[in-house]
């Protein structure tokens, strides 16, 4: 049995544990850049093609791991290279992981080695508006509505507990790339701090949104 001396210990390893923030990237690094900026503890980036993400993990001093994905056809081993993935990671002794636009989609084993700590952003208010195409699809269909989605990822994808969401309006004359940019604004503010809140609270999800705003 452990004593009482010995728990607090044991409470501050875990705590210590859970802020060491990974952070994948496979793009611009946007999302990257409000991390850093948060000053969030990011104790690694992970990316798996080169991309001006790696370049802004450089300059801010961050250790990169360099996975590469070499195969994009049909037959792609994705079992192997989410093993992979999960190896480079493990070597910085990460607790908690945020997808920040990683475009490759990882094996199911990827999630429960981070035991539900793996955390990613979507540009719709889930559950609506799964996939790829959020922005677009939320325009075809003609809502006067979207926003922005923190939820903890799982092997279904963009599905798992929400965390928080934040409501943006949407305007007749908007086009994709407008919508988008006005997400990624909210997207900026909201994602940074759901992770802080995350990592500090223990990781306990929610079943439903903690935020629920309208975006100027």
């Amino acid at each position: 049995m452990a004593s009482a001396e010995g728990q607090p210990g044991a409470e501050a390893g875990a705590r210590e544990h859970r802020h060491r923030l990974a952070v994948l990237a496979s793009g611009t690094g946007t999302i990257l850049e409000a991390l850093i900026a948060a000053d969030l503890p990011i104790v690694v980036v992970g990316v798996d093609r080169p991309c001006r993400a790696r370049q802004i993990a450089e300059a801010a001093g961050l250790p990169v791991e360099f996975v590469a994905r070499q195969d994009f056809s049909p037959s792609f081993d994705r079992d192997g290279y989410t093993a992979a993935l999960i190896a480079a990671l493990r070597r910085h002794d990460v607790g908690t992981v945020a997808m920040a636009g990683f475009a490759t989609v990882l094996a199911p084993a990827f999630f429960p080695a981070f035991a539900g700590r793996v955390l990613n952003t979507h540009p719709a208010l889930l559950p609506a508006y799964k996939g790829w195409h959020a922005v677009r699809d939320v325009l075809a269909a003609g809502e006067t509505t979207t926003g922005s989605t923190v939820h903890v990822a799982t092997s279904e994808v963009d599905d798992g507990p929400i965390l928080a969401q934040q409501e943006v309006p949407i305007y007749p004359d908007d086009t994709e790339e407008t919508l988008h940019e006005r997400i990624k604004q909210v997207e900026r503010r909201l994602y940074p701090a759901t992770i802080r809140s995350f990592i500090e609270s223990g990781g306990a999800a929610t079943d439903g949104p903690t935020q629920s705003t309208i975006a100027e």
